[in-house]
């Protein structure tokens, strides 16, 4: 990929992202959990954007997965858990900028088999 096709690419994701972000916000009750994808590793996190503190957090990195479809509903299940200790079971899904589709949905499928609301 040329450095133009890559530039505008990521330009792109960019504004989607501002996009989403102009509608969604997060809470202490009603957190908002972000995804974000590398080539290699997936993270996510809970985010209460009133208190601007991150609430819980996870990456395929630390449970020995990559950012495939597998190692995204490995995530899901996990990050489930962690929410689940936090008392948390209604979520606003912040997809950041990515199609909801492959990676992203599969960790959303595994939220929402989880028992967490979206």
């Amino acid at each position: 990929m040329n450095a133009k096709v890559l530039k505008s690419k990521v330009a792109g994701r960019q504004r989607r992202k501002l996009r989403i972000r102009a509608k969604i916000s997060g809470s202490a009750t009603l957190p908002r959990v972000s995804v974000f994808k590398s080539n290699r590793y997936l993270n996510v996190q809970a985010i209460d954007d009133v208190a601007g503190v991150t609430l819980c957090a996870a990456n395929s990195k630390s449970i020995g997965h990559r950012a495939n479809k597998e190692g995204a509903a490995a995530l899901g299940e996990a990050f489930a858990a962690k929410l689940k200790e936090a008392n948390i079971t209604n979520i606003v899904f912040d997809r950041n900028g990515y199609q909801y589709h492959g990676v992203i949905a599969a960790f959303g499928d595994a939220l929402r088999a989880n028992e967490i609301k979206f």
